[in-house]
């Protein structure tokens, strides 16, 4: 075993998985990262950029084998993959973790469906590949140090590494397969941190569910007895030897595999912004729901926060948004609208919204600045402080260490199931809601994927 490469250790722990080995809270939670999944993507489908998007996909054609949210038409697996990944992503209001790296894992649901509804597969088969999906992408969020997000690449990169096996999985590829796959893809779709960095475009959303398409057209490759390289983590210049102002800790893509399911440990947002983002908001809404302030009541709001939330999250660019990308990236931007609308939702970032004078207005009130003392707590605690001063002069304070949404702060299942409702009222009805919902939390009895997305459109 010790002669394997890495990523071949990774592949037999893949192959080896079944339904049976997976622990119920862990399933359970599968089907919660589900729904809240499909209901980040339904919210999206009116989007202008998944417009431009559906026509792209539409020009493409394919093999009609998989179905794509929110449209009638099919299309061929890698397609649909990339389409129902970015729909997920479109809102930044799905699931995040962030140890030394950030991840979304549900950025690979999408393809999971897809290469299921493909294949003929089942739940039980679908929710193991979501399975690996989640243990794989949260250690890997563990495997340098500092993350390679934070020496300029964005955390994309390491969704090639995993989404060939979530992907194989479900084309039933051999060891073998699984391994070329894995080095077709992990050697190939390395993503800059620009797509994050000033002002932001349509690329921020896109740039994972890219990398998650790449394990279906790797494993379609590999299926054909393509070849890519075996020791694309550890060889001559491979991954650790090329990326190397980083600490690589390769016992983590492995630690525990089987044994300690981490998808417990991932969290849901309960607002549709950077992760970063949900402190800050916490905060200023605690505050001013306790002293019964509005917006027009404030001269200045403090932000205490990490040193990536007062630069990257509060440069220039973020103070004057003309786009939801950066908004939604922006830290005044949204304690702006929480302040002046008691709530952060998706209709926060709409043309209209990114107009409204009383944001903009509160926009040139915000300071935000970094705090030594909480950065050195990241990220096992990613804590923010909101002062806000009122025209009397009275400033009134409020400290937040874990999100809505975190293990420490968990969403009920009734929690998820109302943000389904809500972001997918536009596109289903109630009936339908009702009818995903159930099928969704009884995944592990759907024969027939065809029939689960057919629901959602």
């Amino acid at each position: 075993m010790d002669n394997i490469s890495l990523s071949g250790r990774i592949a037999r722990w893949v192959l080896d998985l079944q339904y049976e080995d997976i622990p119920e809270v862990s399933i359970k939670e599968a089907k919660r990262f589900l729904l809240d999944s499909m209901g980040c993507a339904l919210a999206a489908v009116k989007n202008e950029d998944m417009a431009a998007m559906y026509r792209f996909t539409e020009k493409l054609g394919g093999t009609p084998e998989a179905s794509v949210i929110g449209q009638e038409a099919k299309t061929n697996a890698s397609n649909a993959a990339l389409m129902n990944c970015l729909l997920t992503r479109a809102l930044d209001y799905n699931d995040i973790y962030w140890e030394e790296d950030p991840s979304h894992p549900s950025d690979l649901i999408g393809a999971a469906l897809a290469a299921g509804e493909a294949n003929g597969k089942n739940g039980k088969q679908v929710l193991e590949a979501i399975l690996v999906d989640y243990e794989l992408m949260l250690r890997w969020c563990h495997a340098a140090h500092p993350g390679v997000r934070e020496i300029g690449w964005h955390h994309a990169s390491l969704v090639q590494f995993v989404s060939p096996y979530v992907a194989g999985k479900l084309y039933d590829l051999d060891f073998d397969q699984l391994v070329a796959a894995v080095g077709i893809s992990a050697s190939s779709h390395f993503t800059l941190g620009g797509v994050v960095a000033g002002h932001l475009t349509n690329m921020k959303n896109t740039a994972a569910p890219l990398a998650s398409q790449a394990g279906v057209i790797a494993s379609l490759i590999a299926r054909e007895g393509y070849s890519g390289p075996v020791e694309v983590f550890e060889g001559k210049e491979g991954v650790f030897e090329v990326i190397n102002s980083v600490e690589w800790r390769p016992e983590w893509p492995l630690k525990d595999l089987g044994e300690d399911f981490m998808i417990t440990q991932c969290a849901y947002k309960a607002f549709p912004t950077e992760a970063l983002t949900h402190q800050p908001i916490s905060a200023a809404l605690q505050v001013c729901q306790q002293h019964d302030l509005e917006a027009e009541d404030i001269a200045e709001i403090l932000v205490e926060t990490t040193v990536r939330g007062a630069d990257i999250l509060s440069d220039p660019s973020k103070y004057k948004p003309t786009t939801k990308e950066t908004a939604d990236h922006s830290l005044p931007y949204v304690v702006a609208a929480a302040v002046a609308d008691g709530n952060v939702l998706p209709s926060s970032f709409s043309d209209e919204k990114l107009q409204d004078p009383r944001i903009w207005d509160l926009l040139g009130k915000i300071k935000v600045v970094a705090d030594p003392e909480i950065d050195s707590l990241f990220p096992a605690v990613k804590r923010a402080r909101v002062t806000i001063t009122d025209h009397q002069g009275a400033s009134h304070t409020a400290q937040v260490d874990h999100a809505k949404g975190s293990p420490q702060n968990p969403m009920s299942d009734e929690e998820i199931i109302s943000k389904f409702q809500a972001n997918a009222a536009e596109i289903l009805s109630r009936e339908a809601q009702d009818q995903v919902i159930d099928l969704t939390m009884n995944f592990e009895q759907v024969e027939d994927l065809g029939d689960y997305m057919r629901l959602l459109r």
